[in-house]
């Protein structure tokens, strides 16, 4: 089983993502979904452990990729920030992104809301954001998986 911490839309705060990742030790990996504002090095410099992150909408000076397709314990996962697959306007982007790429996890970020939900097999997961929250109550969020090949589990956790 492998333990993930997956955050988005920390925009350059990497105080509160640093507390995160040592409250959440150990993980086996770090998945950024996008607008980290700043370069992959310096996120496994912070979490060391591997890393994948994806370029967001305010990584414009970063050398990031806007969709990353990866495999993980059994699993295909399509990693991207979600604004080139309209996601304020709902799932239906990256959901035909998912089924074109045959991934059955899909990890965004974009609207800093939180988000998990499982629509014809495909497991949809946004952890909110750490630093500008958009859903009710406003409070920072990332989640934590644990994953092996028959077995997804997603738990939404609260900073501070």
């Amino acid at each position: 089983m492998s333990r993930v911490l997956i955050v988005s839309d920390t925009h350059g705060d990497n105080r509160i993502l640093t507390e995160v990742i040592k409250s959440e030790r150990p993980f086996d990996m770090l998945i950024h979904c996008g607008d980290a504002e700043c370069t992959e090095g310096s996120l496994r410099a912070i979490a060391d452990v591997p890393v994948y992150v994806c370029e967001g909408n305010n990584d414009f000076f970063y050398d990031l990729s806007r969709r990353i397709v990866f495999n993980l314990a059994g699993h295909r996962v399509l990693l991207t920030h979600g604004h080139y697959d309209k996601v304020y306007s709902g799932l239906d982007g990256l959901y035909y992104r998912a089924k074109e790429l045959e991934a059955d996890i899909v990890m965004f970020g974009h609207t800093h809301v939180p988000c998990h939900r499982v629509e014809d097999g495909i497991t949809f997961i946004n952890p909110g954001s750490l630093t500008y929250p958009r859903q009710t109550g406003r409070k920072p969020t990332y989640m934590i998986m644990e994953i092996e090949e028959n077995k997804v589990d997603i738990e939404l956790k609260y900073y501070l």
